[in-house]
């Protein structure tokens, strides 16, 4: 049996400060996707300026499930999700 692809769940910072989520198997080329307008909508009116920070998962589903955790949470308090363990 083959184990699961890791799966990462990252955070942009995009144009005007503002934050974006999503899940990627290869955050570096999921990252230059968003640059060249070929990412999500959301990336497209407002490009990303740089990863904020990043975390693995063992599976999609974990990741997903990390993300709407996270996107449930306050601005404020995105980042730390990041390094809570």
């Amino acid at each position: 049996m083959q184990a699961a692809t890791p799966y990462w769940l990252y955070l942009l910072e995009c144009e005007a400060g503002v934050y974006y989520a999503g899940i990627a198997i290869d955050v570096e080329q999921r990252f230059f996707q968003h640059v060249f307008g070929l990412g999500a909508k959301f990336t497209r009116a407002r490009p990303p300026l740089r990863v904020l920070a990043a975390r693995e998962y063992p599976s999609k589903g974990d990741a997903l499930r990390a993300e709407l955790a996270l996107k449930a949470l306050p601005r404020a308090r995105k980042l730390a999700f990041f390094s809570a363990a």
